[in-house]
């Protein structure tokens, strides 16, 4: 299979990226496809640079009018494990090896931010993930939550987090189980709130501004 060639270019947009990736699976590692493109394929190498970084190598092998020729190389067996992010807010320093404000390694969100600052956003993964960030003051109103259980680590910050029968006092280091379906809502102390969720990914997750129901 080594060098096989896919020709994207008569393919519609919606499929080329997706056609990609399944040759790409398909490959063993030390083995290559070469890509066939229209034009240069940079958002691709983008997604390959945060689906693969270190797994896969890009080759440009010509370039003219209307043909692109990429070889694209396997080099791992799984995509690779990785730092993702700095989880301390923007200006606290970054540890050695992340760069960048919001991507893949880089700290995640900006000071005054709002929401949902940071989420995972590998196309095949089990696990979906985000840092919210929650101005002084601001909250998210009480709502029964999904049908899946959800992990909630504080960052930063200091606030509550409201329950059906009370409120829990919520501080750096606190590591917060939110059951299935269970009422949660939070509220952002003087210093605001940041904090990390980890639940079982699931097809549409919605995150909305702090003032809105969460």
């Amino acid at each position: 299979m080594t060098g096989t060639e896919l020709d994207v270019r008569a393919l519609p947009k919606s499929r080329k990226h997706p056609a990609v990736f399944a040759a790409f699976d398909g490959l063993a590692v030390g083995e290559s496809l070469v890509l066939v493109n229209d034009h240069d394929p940079r958002h691709l190498r983008d997604e390959f640079e945060t689906e693969h970084p270190g797994g896969h190598g890009w080759e440009c092998v010509t370039k003219a009018p209307g043909e692109w020729r990429i070889r694209i190389s396997r080099l791992a067996s799984t995509p690779l494990p990785r730092v993702l992010t700095d989880t301390r807010p923007a200006g606290a320093g970054s540890p050695a090896g992340t760069t960048g404000a919001a991507g893949p390694g880089g700290a995640a969100g900006e000071p005054d931010a709002a929401g949902a600052v940071w989420r995972l956003r590998m196309r095949d993964r089990d696990l979906d993930s985000n840092i919210i960030q929650l101005p002084p003051g601001a909250g998210i109103e009480p709502h029964a939550g999904p049908d899946l259980d959800v992990l909630v680590h504080v960052l930063g910050g200091d606030g509550r987090l409201t329950t059906e029968v009370g409120t829990v006092d919520l501080a750096p280091g606190a590591l917060v189980w939110l059951p299935r379906r269970s009422l949660r809502g939070f509220t952002a102390g003087a210093d605001g709130l940041r904090y990390l969720t980890v639940h079982q990914r699931r097809t549409a997750l919605v995150l909305e501004p702090p003032s809105a129901r969460g």
